[in-house]
């Protein structure tokens, strides 16, 4: 069974995967959206959304975008990257992604327009394999669908997508609409395994720890992998934490949550340009922050930050206040 990291925004970046893999790492890990037309464009900052460190062999390019001759020749600079795959991203729901036309909007597309974008970057991803080298593996990141969306809608849909060439299907089964606070169906993944025993099926939502985990499976047992977002920005060790509870005898793991938070500001520094520093860091420190006996008091003094060493020293500071939270055995 796979444990993958998720595409997340402003969090599946260099310096949040080195922080998860100071721990283990998982089997995948899929970057932040890559914006077909910015790539193209060579953005400034698009080097670093195509990074594939630390460990370039088990990664995975998500891709955005709204037209299909951007994604195309996106998917062509992808590939002149070491990888293992590319993902087309047909889940986010932001209003910013979505209204462009990208993201789950080409689960809402005539049909026939989708299969045509798929086809043109499979057929790049063929076209760039070079001396018999297998080529890079095509995947799909996608919800239900609409809020009308039926079961046979679904499986029309990802029918579409098998025949054209996709090799792995990612579920987050949830509408376009549904928040957090909707429990999400993960008996569709199920039967999406089901419906194709030779496509790995992983399955994305509310995996939050080792319980979780395990009724996830007891739901979608036919299922090739789990994928895992929020809950490991809040604990980038989670990937080991659900490893070591499934074995027979666990071992304790003892975690300093200052030096790893120190470690994740090293990181950042070091690995994204300082235009992304504080959103970066205000990002992992409001799912960190949980971790904490006074969260939103953490989580504000982080947020308020002036300055990268700034965020070092309110951390130290709070830690100093706050020595009961330092260690955390599991």
């Amino acid at each position: 069974m796979k444990l993958i990291l998720a595409p997340m925004a402003t969090l599946s970046h260099e310096a949040f995967r080195r922080t998860v893999e100071d721990f283990g790492g998982c089997d995948e890990y899929f970057t932040e959206m890559i914006n077909a037309g910015s790539l193209l464009h060579l953005g400034p900052f698009e080097k670093f959304y195509l990074s594939g460190a630390p460990v370039p062999e088990k990664t995975v390019r998500q891709l955005t975008g709204s037209r299909a001759d951007y994604m195309k020749l996106a998917t062509k600079v992808i590939t002149q990257n070491e990888g293992i795959g590319v993902d087309i991203n047909m889940g986010c729901c932001a209003p910013q992604i979505a209204n462009t036309g990208a993201g789950i909007s080409w689960m809402t597309k005539p049909i026939q327009e989708t299969a045509l974008m798929i086809k043109e970057v499979k057929t790049e991803l063929e076209n760039s394999a070079k001396d018999g080298i297998k080529p890079l593996r095509l995947s799909v990141k996608l919800r239900l669908g609409a809020e009308n969306f039926t079961k046979e809608s679904l499986f029309t849909f990802t029918d579409m997508l098998i025949s054209e060439g996709v090799e792995m299907l990612t579920l987050h089964p949830r509408t376009q609409k549904e928040k957090y606070r909707e429990k999400p169906r993960w008996q569709y993944a199920e039967e999406l395994a089901l419906r194709y025993p030779k496509i790995p099926v992983i399955l994305n939502g509310d995996i939050k720890d080792t319980k979780s985990y395990i009724e996830a499976l007891k739901m979608a047992p036919h299922c090739a992998g789990i994928m895992i977002g929020r809950a490991a920005s809040q604990k980038p060790w989670i990937f080991k934490e659900i490893k070591n509870n499934l074995l027979d005898n666990p071992e304790k793991i003892e975690l300093n949550l200052e030096e790893i938070a120190l470690n994740f500001i090293n990181n950042v520094e070091r690995y994204q340009p300082e235009e992304f520093w504080k959103t970066r860091l205000q990002r992992f420190f409001a799912y960190y922050s949980l971790n904490m006996s006074f969260s939103h008091y953490f989580a504000t003094q982080l947020t308020n930050a002036q300055n990268i060493q700034d965020s070092r020293n309110r951390l130290t500071e709070y830690f100093q206040k706050c020595p009961e939270d330092k260690i955390k055995i599991l």
